[in-house]
C-alpha cells in the first residue's frame, strides 16, 4: 500500500518544507537590487544619463519560470527620466522593459535565457511612477507605477471604487492596463450600471494616456498624451508590453459597498450542470448578484463559490471589513498544504495531486469558518482584493470565451465537463497533470461607451474587445505547480478544445497558452493562426501597426513578442 499520508519531515538542511515556500515566494516577491558601481556603469552603458538612478536587478515573474540575474535596471523619478532612459537605450540599441511587480506569467516583460550581457534594460514604475490625483469629480490622474491597492485605497477616500478587480493587490496599474486586467461581474438581473463604470476589464476605463513614442517629424523619442477618441490609443490601451506608458487618466464613478460570501456547500456537479437542470446553478446566482467566482480544487466535490452583491448596509449577519485581504488561510500557506507541495516537488510525488486538492478545499472550508470570513460587508476595495504575495504560487494558464449572457451556463458545462473526463482519465493511467484549482469568472466585455468620452476608441487587443454576438466573457484558469509531469499535454488538449468548441476564444495575455505537448507559449499554429484569428485579422494588423509605428526601432519590445505581434 503507498503511504499518502504528508511528510512533516526536516529537508537536510533543517528548513522545513514550509520555511522554504515562505522564502521561495519572498524572493520571487522583491527583485534583488544592487547599486551601480559608477566605473563599471560608465564602461557598459557609456553615456546614461546621471540623473536616473541605475543599479543592477534581478527579474523573477510570479512563478519563477522566468528568470535573469544581474541586469541593468534603473528606477527614473518621474516621466522625463523614463525619456531620457529610453532616449540611451534607442540610441545605443538597447532595448527597454517596463517593470512593475513582474506578477504574471508570460514572457511579455523579458523572455527565458535573457542574460546580464544582453543589451536589455528594466525601467522600474513602481519607485516613483506613483502619483494620484483627481483631475475632476470622475476622473483620477495616476502614475502607471501606482499598486491597484493604493489606487483603489485613493479611491475610497474619494467615495470613489470601480464594479471590479483584479483579487492581487500588489498589481502595478500599467501592468494591469498592458494585459487587460479584469475582475468578475456582470449586470445582475435588474441592475443598471453606475455612471463611470464598466463590466469589462480595466483598460476600458481609460480616459487618456502618456507614453514615450517615436515622433518621426522630430527623429526622437517623445513623451505624447493619447485622448481616448484617438485612433491610435485603441492599441495603446492593451499593449502587451509593446509600448511604455508613464501616465493614464482613469473614468471612475461612485463606490459601492459589497457583501461576499463564500460557501463550499455546492456539489461542482450541481453548480457546473448542464442548462436547465435547476438547482443552485452558477446561471442562478450571476442572476441573483451579477458578481460570483468559483474556485474549484482537483479532485474534489465542492467548489469553493464567492458571490458579491452591491449591499448598501451591512447586513445582520456579515462581518464589517476595514481592510483587503480577509482569508489568511489563503494568503499563507497552511502547514499541511506546503508540506504536502514539499513532497510532491521535492520527492517527484505527483500522485498527491487528489490529497493535495482535498486538503487545499479542507484549509478554505475550515478556514472560513475559523476566520469568519464567509460573510463579509464592506467598501468594495476591502472585499475585491484578497491575494497576496505570500498565497502559492501555481502556474496559470488563461482563456476568455466571448459569449451570449444566455450561454454563460452552457459553457461552464462543457468546459468543466470536458476538464474532469480528461483529469479522470489520466489519472487512470497514473498520470496527475493538475494540482491547483480550476478559477472561473465571468465579466462584460469593453463597451467604449462606458468610458463617457464620445467617439472612445475600443481597445484593440484586449480579450473582451466586443464581439458580434457575444455581450459576456467566461474566464477558465487552470492552475498547476511549475515543473508539473504532463501538465502541457494536458493543458493543450483544454485549449484545444476551447478553440474548437467556442468560436472566437481569446488568451489571456498575462497566463499560459500556445501550449504543445511539452511547451507553453510555443504552439505557432495558435501564435500565427488562432490568437489574430481571435479578434479578426483587419483588428489584428491596425494593433501592429500602430505598435510598430510608435516604435519602429523595438526599444519596447523582445523576442518573443518580436515573433508574435507581427502582421498577418
Amino acid at each position: 500500500m503507498v503511504d499518502h499520508s504528508p511528510d512533516n519531515s526536516l529537508s537536510p538542511d533543517g528548513w522545513s518544507r514550509r520555511g522554504f515556500l515562505r522564502t521561495a515566494a519572498a524572493l520571487a516577491a522583491v527583485p534583488v537590487l544592487l547599486a551601480a558601481d559608477p566605473a563599471v556603469a560608465a564602461a557598459e552603458l557609456p553615456g546614461f544619463p546621471a540623473e536616473v538612478a541605475l543599479y543592477r536587478s534581478a527579474y523573477r515573474n510570479w512563478v519563477g519560470e522566468i528568470t535573469a540575474d544581474g541586469l541593468w535596471a534603473c528606477a527614473p523619478a518621474d516621466a522625463g527620466q523614463v525619456l531620457a532612459a529610453v532616449d540611451w537605450a534607442w540610441r545605443n540599441g538597447w532595448r527597454a522593459r517596463a517593470r512593475g511587480s513582474a506578477h504574471g506569467w508570460s514572457p511579455l516583460t523579458i523572455t527565458e535565457g535573457t542574460g546580464a550581457d544582453d543589451k536589455v534594460l528594466l525601467v522600474d514604475t513602481a519607485g516613483h511612477l506613483t502619483g494620484l490625483a483627481l483631475d475632476s469629480a470622475t476622473e483620477v490622474r495616476a502614475g502607471t507605477g501606482v499598486t491597484l491597492e493604493a489606487l483603489l485605497t485613493f479611491l475610497e477616500g474619494h467615495g470613489l471604487g470601480l464594479t471590479a478587480a483584479p483579487a492581487p493587490g500588489d498589481l502595478t496599474l500599467g501592468g494591469a492596463l498592458a494585459i487587460d486586467a479584469h475582475g468578475t461581474a456582470v449586470p445582475a438581473d435588474g441592475e443598471e450600471p453606475l455612471p463611470g463604470h464598466t463590466y469589462g476589464s480595466l483598460s476600458n476605463l481609460v480616459v487618456a494616456l502618456t507614453a514615450v513614442v517615436w515622433d518621426e517629424s522630430a527623429g526622437a523619442y517623445v513623451l505624447r498624451t493619447f485622448r481616448r477618441d484617438e485612433a491610435d490609443c485603441a492599441a495603446l490601451l492593451t499593449h502587451l508590453g509593446r509600448a511604455l506608458v508613464t501616465e493614464v487618466v482613469l473614468r471612475v464613478g461612485a463606490n459601492s459597498s459589497l457583501r461576499c460570501v463564500s460557501r463550499t456547500d455546492i456539489p461542482a456537479a450541481e453548480l457546473f450542470a448542464a442548462p436547465g437542470s435547476g438547482g443552485r446553478t452558477l446561471d442562478g446566482f450571476l442572476r441573483r448578484s451579477g458578481r460570483v467566482e468559483a474556485i474549484w480544487f482537483p479532485f474534489t466535490e465542492y467548489p469553493w463559490l464567492k458571490e458579491w452583491s452591491v449591499t448598501p448596509a451591512k447586513p445582520l449577519t456579515s462581518r464589517h471589513v476595514t481592510s483587503p485581504y480577509n482569508y489568511p488561510f489563503s494568503d499563507n500557506v497552511p502547514t499541511v498544504v506546503a508540506d504536502l507541495v514539499g513532497r510532491m516537488v521535492s520527492d517527484a510525488a505527483w500522485y498527491l495531486a487528489p490529497v493535495l486538492g482535498n486538503a487545499q478545499l479542507d484549509a478554505a472550508a475550515l478556514g472560513l469558518v475559523a476566520t469568519l470570513s464567509a460573510d463579509i460587508w464592506g467598501p468594495s476595495k476591502n472585499t475585491l482584493l484578497y491575494i497576496r504575495p505570500t498565497t502559492l504560487r501555481l502556474g496559470a494558464n488563461g482563456y476568455a470565451v466571448p459569449t451570449r449572457r444566455a450561454d454563460v451556463q452552457r459553457v461552464v458545462h462543457e468546459f468543466t465537463s470536458f476538464y474532469w473526463e480528461r483529469l479522470t482519465v489520466y489519472a487512470a493511467s497514473g498520470r496527475f497533470p493538475v494540482n491547483g484549482s480550476v478559477e472561473i469568472r465571468v465579466t462584460g466585455l469593453d463597451e467604449a461607451s462606458d468610458v463617457g468620452v464620445d467617439g472612445a476608441q475600443m481597445p484593440l487587443l484586449s480579450a473582451v474587445r466586443p464581439r458580434d454576438g457575444a455581450d459576456t466573457a467566461v474566464w477558465l484558469d487552470v492552475l498547476t505547480l511549475p515543473g508539473t509531469p504532463y501538465a502541457e499535454a494536458f493543458l493543450r488538449e483544454l485549449e484545444q478544445f476551447l478553440f474548437e468548441r467556442f468560436e472566437g476564444t481569446r488568451v489571456e495575455w498575462s497566463k499560459g497558452w500556445a501550449y504543445t505537448e511539452g511547451a507553453v507559449w510555443s504552439d505557432e499554429e495558435v501564435l500565427g493562426t488562432r490568437i489574430p484569428g481571435s479578434f479578426g485579422g483587419a483588428v489584428w494588423d491596425a494593433a501592429v501597426e500602430v505598435l510598430d509605428r510608435l516604435d519602429p526601432h523595438r526599444v519596447f519590445s523582445n523576442g518573443f513578442l518580436d515573433g508574435v505581434l507581427v502582421r498577418r
